[in-house]
């Protein structure tokens, strides 16, 4: 299945990006889950460099490796249940939002959730809203 974005197919996620804020309808039913998706995960590992002297010394490095954004279902086990008993073809994935930070796309998540008020009907499997953002993490940040 794949995911849409302006009603274009998505194949790749630009580089920028820290992950994405999107919707998906189910097709059958009209029922909607808004989530976030990381694009990365970021690992830190230990490895031993040798410096000019010979000496050796750990060093910290970060990599990154892409998410499973391309097969994610989201974190709702009813949506789950759902696309496992009426199949993939009957939903319907899209990006809402590309985030160039962890904060923006939680606020942006967040800000997806109260406008469409997915705590205050049966249109969404949203069953929580959890969210822990610091102001310096959105302001200026979000076009």
């Amino acid at each position: 299945m794949t995911w849409l974005y302006n009603g274009q197919v998505i194949d790749q996620l630009p580089d920028d990006i820290v992950g994405f804020v999107y919707l998906i309808t189910n097709n059958v039913t009209g029922k909607k889950y808004i989530g976030k998706k990381l694009a990365k995960f970021t690992k830190t590992k230990t490895k031993t460099v040798t410096l000019k002297s010979g000496e050796k010394k750990k060093k910290r490095v970060k990599t990154y490796e892409d998410s499973d954004w391309k097969t994610y279902w989201s974190s709702s086990e009813q949506l789950k249940n759902d696309v496992a008993s009426l199949g993939e073809e009957s939903f319907t994935r899209e990006i809402l939002h590309y985030c160039n930070s962890k904060g923006v796309l939680s606020y942006m998540e967040l800000k997806e959730q109260m406008i469409r008020q997915v705590l205050e009907t049966t249109d969404y499997y949203n069953g929580i809203v959890q969210v822990k953002i610091h102001k310096s993490h959105v302001f200026g940040k979000i076009s």
